[in-house]
């Protein structure tokens, strides 16, 4: 389904978005990605539901691996035993 009429992007571009970020995104970041910027602002809503079915509205355990990237793998091993 069409998310944002003004820049026209997909649910399905906004999950794939969100299912390769390592933490949890701005909306500014989203747009950015997507190449648009927030236009009317009817979007932000359906966004944000969205990122929050995502994340169950909080960083889950799959999504702290994840962020492991961003660390040194040692690190990671501590963190996560």
């Amino acid at each position: 389904m069409i998310v944002c009429s003004c820049n026209v992007f997909s649910d399905h571009q906004l999950r794939s978005r969100l299912a390769n970020a390592t933490q949890r995104l701005r909306m500014s970041q989203i747009y950015d990605y997507l190449g648009s910027g927030a236009h009317c602002g009817r979007c932000a809503h359906i966004i944000k539901r969205i990122m929050d079915e995502m994340t169950d509205g909080a960083i889950g355990p799959v999504d702290a691996m994840r962020a492991c990237t961003l660390l040194k793998q040692r690190e990671c091993w501590k963190a996560f035993p």
